[in-house]
Formats: structure tokens, sequence, C-alpha cells
């Protein structure tokens, strides 16, 4: 019986690659800017993977929606300059073997690869073309046109995309609200270890402490070799 494609969903920062130091420094020079007090580093880690919008509303609750809309053009501005300063490579760096992987699932003609993530398209694709990846993903869904994570559109948008089931597919990130739109959109969840939230935090089906762990982690998910 021939196996149905499968597809893997991933998240971006903090599962791909490691943007914290950029994504922290914007933060500080997004509140700066504004005047007003920035948060601590652990707030700002703790919400990477939500869309700015509603980021920045939980960082800074007691702000107006004027001052949220400027913390988050400033934020942009900020990030953008040291993305052009260091190079999008240099500057979200991938993880230790994330080429190697991305590499060898994409070399497979059973399996579809895809990405969800809070960042903008322009910052999405300066990052895939800054690490030579612009063609790795068949679905690549942005915060530009979704609501933010959790809600599980991202992940309906990947499979109607694809055609594939949520059986068929799995969500592979680094947070709370990654495993948590998996489970709202019927995937299983697969939390890595060297992110953004602790691990014990994530409720995931299954966990990686390195993508040397994945395809043992997929065979027992779909039972066949991986």
């Amino acid at each position: 019986m021939m196996q149905p494609l499968r597809l893997i969903i991933f998240d971006v920062d903090g599962t791909l690659v490691d943007s914290q130091g950029d994504i922290v420094a914007s933060m500080h020079h997004a509140f700066g800017e504004l005047g007003a007090p920035v948060p601590e580093r652990a707030a700002i880690v703790g919400i990477i993977g939500l869309s700015l919008d509603v980021a920045m509303v939980r960082l800074a609750p007691d702000l107006d929606p004027r001052e949220h809309a400027a913390l988050v053009a400033g934020y942009k501005r900020s990030y953008m300059t040291l993305r052009t300063q260091a190079g999008a490579a240099e500057s979200s760096p991938l993880y230790p073997g994330t080429r190697d992987m991305l590499e060898t699932l994409a070399a497979r003609d059973d399996l579809l690869l895809g990405v969800a993530t809070g960042k903008s398209r322009r910052g999405l694709d300066k990052l895939l073309e800054g690490h030579g990846l612009t063609h790795m993903f068949v679905t690549q869904q942005v915060a530009d046109y979704h609501p933010s994570k959790p809600h599980p559109a991202m992940l309906q948008a990947a499979l109607a995309e694809t055609g594939t089931e949520a059986r068929d597919a799995i969500m592979i990130g680094d947070t709370t609200f990654d495993m948590d739109m998996a489970r709202a959109a019927g995937l299983r969840g697969i939390g890595v270890e060297w992110g953004y939230h602790p691990t014990s935090d994530l409720r995931c089906d299954y966990t990686l402490a390195s993508w040397r762990d994945l395809p043992g982690c997929l065979e027992r998910i779909w039972g066949v070799p991986a």
C-alpha cells in the first residue's frame, strides 16, 4: 500500500535559527525610543514566536494602541538595521545540524517541508535568502496573513496548500505557542530542547535533544522507517 505524503512544519526562531540577540536588542531599542520601561530579557524571550502586535500588548499591557503600534514600528526599524549590518545568516544563525537535517529531509520523495512563523513575509524571505533555503519549503505561513500563534490558522492553511491530512503532518517548534497551535489544528507536536521555552512547559508529544533524534521520532510517529 502506497504511503501518503507526510508534511513536516517547522517553527523558525528558536527552532531553525537562533535570533534572540537581535530580537532582544530591537525590543530594547523600540521601548527606549518610546521612553517606555524596557521589559526584562526573560519576558522578551518568552514572547518570541508571537506576532509583533500581540507580543507588544503582552510586554506592555498598560500602553495604548497608538503606543503599541509605535513599538512595532520601532522594533521593525531596529531589526532591519541589525540584519542589514550583519547579514541575515550572521544575524540569525542556523542551529547546529539544521542545514544537513533539512537537506536530508528535502531529498526524500515521501516528505514535504513547511514553516509556520511569527515573522513577516519580508522577514522570512530575507532569512531564507540569507541561508540559501529559499526553495526548501513548499508551504510558508507568516504573520502577515494569519492570527498570531497559537491560533491554528497557519497550520490549517499549510494542510490545505499541500493537500495533507492532519494525521500525516507534524509541527516542530520550541514554544508553548507552537505546541498549542499544533493541538488546536489536530497535529502532533515535537518540541526541541534548544529553544526559548523550557521543554517542561511545552506539553508536546515528543522532544528532540538534537536533530539526530528526528529520524527515530518520525519512525515512532508514522511507523515507517525514517
